[in-house]
């Protein structure tokens, strides 16, 4: 049980009336699946403190029983929309859900405070008296409502420190968080450097963080030291801080790929919890923030039932074993993704259970290596941005790097039977240096039994700061190793190695002599958590499916004599156009009659900048997705020069695509960024076309600066140039220029004019319409997932066929509603300067008598000019 804080309604009423109401609300009908209740959304600006809080809040049902509430959060550098689908779905399952965007994101204004107690922190507190008024909300007590919160990164640190903050949290499930933000950007005293960078550059910048903030990470990005005040401040504003009052049920989701939140944290969560006497559960999933399988359906289906055992109270509701941890058993070969299975048991391991102790007998002696002037070449392990590094390594073929004279290393024997390590390995080494203070990286290798091959679990290291190493004697320490989940076969080795220098961290730039020798009996101490048990692996489908396919092919010939037809051939008449979508279908998942695009049809040509327009929930990034082969349609066809597409063609290789929100490596320059992707690619270098990819997007010397000096106009460069590399011959664009100022804006247009220029195609879907109507040559209009006009921009905003009708007065939403109902009119919007009319078989003289027939005071009629009038019109005034 909780402790509750009895409080008046009239206390809380008043501070929901001083939190709240910046700008009214308004409601949304959601689409929703046919046989499922209609979601409703309200948006709503909440001030607090003088800062402005984008909010939704989401329902469904028409009925008046009270409900349970959730706060989602979001994750660091997104904002509320990131949750909306959860939110919906949770809204469907019976809850009330509030979800906003913090301070600094989205639409939300304020400094970003990393999860402030006093800003970030006490938001989510006014948050909870705002749920408490709703008339929809369960109550515990008065002011109290009976409340979720749940959230992955940013989004699951702020749901531990509600719940340590403010008594009326009655569940949390945290996804791939921190527990100590400090011990995450500072493991044992080490700076992690890469992940630092990324975390001010994904914010926005230095600038958009509090003061103190910033002038933290300038400092100890500069000296590649953090100290003490930099530590204090992270830590308060981590859970860790109010972990003694962390006493609600916790599901914990953590990532076994995540070089950022490690498992560790996940495990003092669930120690600090646990000791606080509430349930606990613990998911380690296969992916995290270094990318891999964030398996988000079973998470978020498991994060509901955890709400409906303690929101609903409902006991006979299963919330799933006290841990799991998902194994990967190899490749599927009809899809090429790995096979995930679980493991689970019916008590949390934590780290170091079921230890098995192995000798490390090969290199036992005294090594001795040195720390490089400069901390240059580094090694490398895990690449924040380069995700697909830790997902290979799940797969036994990871890539690291250690270079020669930089580090120690020490092997077991070959292993006569198999072992799964899951948990931290430990060994003692004692290291001396010529200097008192000395930083190394641990890491375990699964070494292959040829001794060619080995891999690095996860790319995971383990810092460790040496203080001490100086004195005769040096220092003994006891090195945990990188916490993982992996299996080691038979007939190979397990190497430890102590490097100097990792790329993801600041390594001391001076040099320094180091020597490392095992202290003891050498051994390396392996968890095992024998009473982890793996699932049975499923039958493959061909087991099964193979004699029913035969059958039924079978059948399917004796019918028809005919076989199935393979992919569509090539057509010739289209192989110069660079784009033909014909008859476009995509229905949504579940729905028998719900079109997410419809019978959509169109075509791009050489040298246009195609803009694809369309409100939300038009089918935009539907369309997107199935022409970059993500998707695949439910009928008619997309052909790029001639070639229909399907996931992996290989005519998706003359395509290129930038998606808002690109990742660089901050801390190297644009052109290492760049070269470093296309290495990724696995295409020769001489392919890239770099210089003329580069020469478009126009960054000059910037090039050969840090990324983390950019501006975000110049980041959106890079990216775009990114896309570039190559110079494919279709490029799509998904909001290029958010975030952009004027100038920068201005900029990007001149890039993709430039792009087109010589004969490729452009194709940019945008909400910025003034500047789709600057830089497109065509557009496409979109509104409920069908077609509403293409054509040249000058064709579809100076068409007769759209007119503006301008009055003595203000036009009364009745007049509107009945010159939009008359015969031949398509549709008719009230805007500041009149009523937007389109025409659809009426000529403008019909218009104009109707118009005297309704006694309408008349001051001009004429041709529209301007894209945004032209888009409400064709929308019929659709939310865009």
């Amino acid at each position: 049980m909780k402790l509750r804080i009895p409080r008046s309604r009239a206390l809380a009423a008043a501070a929901v009336a001083g939190a709240v109401l910046v700008g009214g609300g308004t409601w949304t009908a959601v689409a929703s699946d046919s046989d499922a209740p209609a979601v409703h959304r309200e948006e709503r600006i909440m001030g607090m403190d003088g800062v402005r809080i984008d909010t939704s809040f989401f329902t469904a049902g028409t009925g008046s029983g009270k409900r349970p509430a959730v706060l989602l959060g979001h994750g660091f550098g997104g904002s509320k929309r990131d949750v909306q689908a959860q939110a919906e779905q949770l809204a469907r399952d019976g809850y009330a859900v509030l979800t906003w965007s913090a301070r600094g994101f989205g639409r939300s204004t304020g400094k970003i405070g990393l999860n402030d107690p006093d800003g970030e922190v006490k938001d989510v507190s006014r948050l909870i008296d705002w749920l408490a008024e709703r008339p929809e909300v369960r109550l515990d007590a008065d002011g109290d409502p009976r409340v979720g919160v749940s959230g992955s990164s940013y989004g699951g640190a702020i749901s531990l420190l509600a719940a340590g903050h403010d008594k009326r949290v009655d569940a949390v499930a945290p996804r791939i968080t921190y527990w100590n933000l400090a011990d995450a950007l500072f493991p044992d005293g080490v700076f992690k450097k890469l992940w630092a960078g990324l975390f001010i550059n994904t914010g926005g910048g230095c600038d958009k963080f509090e003061k103190r903030l910033c002038e933290m990470y300038e400092r100890v990005a500069v000296t590649g030291k953090p100290d003490a005040a930099a530590r204090d401040l992270l830590t308060a504003h981590s859970p860790s801080a109010v972990g003694d009052r962390i006493k609600v049920p916790a599901l914990i989701v953590q990532g076994q790929n995540d070089s950022l939140f490690p498992l560790g944290h996940a495990d003092a969560i669930a120690k600090a919890v646990d000791g606080n006497g509430a349930p606990v559960a613990v998911d380690w999933i296969a992916g995290g923030h270094d990318g891999g399988n964030s398996e988000e359906a079973r998470v978020e289906g498991r994060i509901t039932r955890w709400f409906d055992r303690y929101l609903k109270d409902d006991k006979g509701v299963d919330t799933g074993p006290a841990f799991r941890v998902t194994r990967t058993g190899g490749v599927d070969s009809t899809d090429g993704a790995a096979r995930l299975r679980g493991a689970t048991s019916d008590r949390y391991p934590g780290l170091e259970a079921g230890q098995r102790e192995l000798k490390l007998a090969r290199g036992a002696r005294t090594q001795h290596f040195t720390n490089p002037a400069g901390a240059n070449p580094p090694a490398i392990s895990a690449v924040p941005g380069v995700g697909a590094l830790s997902q290979l390594s799940g797969l036994g073929m990871g890539l690291s790097l250690d270079f020669p004279g930089q580090n120690a290393r020490f092997e077991t024997a070959k292993l006569t039977s198999g072992l799964r390590i899951t948990g931290s390995p430990t060994v003692k080494v004692r290291v001396k240096s010529d200097r008192d203070d000395a930083v190394l990286f641990g890491k375990v290798y699964d070494v292959s039994a040829d001794g060619r091959r080995q891999v690095l679990p996860s790319q995971l290291v383990s810092p460790v700061r040496v203080t001490g190493a100086g004195a005769k004697d040096g220092a003994t320490v006891e090195l945990r190793l990188p916490a993982v989940d992996h299996e080691i076969r038979a007939g190979h080795r397990l190497r430890v190695v102590l490097a100097a220098t990792d790329l993801g961290y600041a390594s001391p730039a001076d040099p320094a002599a180091y020597s490392v020798s095992l202290e003891g009996d050498g051994l390396l101490s392996v968890p095992t958590a024998s009473g982890v048990r793996t699932q049975a692996a499923p039958l493959p489908w061909w087991v099964w499916g193979l004699p029913a396919i035969g059958v039924a092919l079978a059948l399917v010939l004796l019918l028809t004599a005919r076989r199935r037809s393979a992919a569509p051939a090539p057509d010739p008449a289209l192989a110069e156009v660079p784009l033909q979508i014909t008859g476009l279908t995509k229905k949504y998942a579940r729905s028998a009659d719900r079109y997410a695009v419809r019978e959509l049809s169109f075509r791009v040509d050489k040298g246009q900048v195609l803009g694809l327009l369309g409100p939300n929930g038009a089918g935009k990034t539907t369309t997107l997705r199935m022409l970059m082969g993500l998707i695949t349609p439910d009928e008619g066809e997309i052909r790029v020069f001639g070639h229909a597409i399907a996931p992996g063609s290989p005519v998706l290789s003359r395509v290129g695509s930038f998606v808002e929100g690109a990742g660089f490596l901050p801390h190297l320059t644009g052109r290492a960024n760049l070269e470093l992707y296309w290495q990724a690619t696995g295409r020769p270098p001489e392919d890239s076309r770099m210089d003329e990819a580069l020469e478009i997007a126009g960054l000059g010397d910037a090039l050969e600066r840090a990324v983390r000096t950019y501006s975000q106009g110049m980041r959106q460069r890079l990216a775009i140039a990114q896309a570039m590399l190559g110079m494919p011959d279709l490029l799509i664009l998904d909001e290029p220029t958010n975030g952009l100022d004027p100038p920068q804006i201005r900029e990007m247009r001149d890039v993709m004019i430039r792009y087109a220029a010589a004969g490729r195609t452009v194709i940019v879907s945008s909400h910025l319409l003034s500047e789709v109507e600057q830089s497109c040559t065509h557009l496409v209009v979109m509104d409920r997932g069908r077609l509403m006009q293409a054509g040249p921009v000058a064709e579809i905003t100076g068409g007769t066929d759209t007119l503006l009708v301008t009055t003595e007065g203000e036009v009364s939403e009745a007049l509107a509603d009945k010159v939009g109902a008359l015969p031949g009119i398509g549709s008719a919007v009230r805007t500041d300067e009149g009523l937007l009319v389109r025409l659809d078989g009426a000529s403008p003289s019909a218009l104009i008598g109707e118009l005297v027939r309704l006694d309408v005071p008349l001051t001009g009629v004429g041709p529209n000019r301007r894209l945004e009038d032209a888009f409400l019109t064709l929308i019929g005034g659709s939310s865009a």
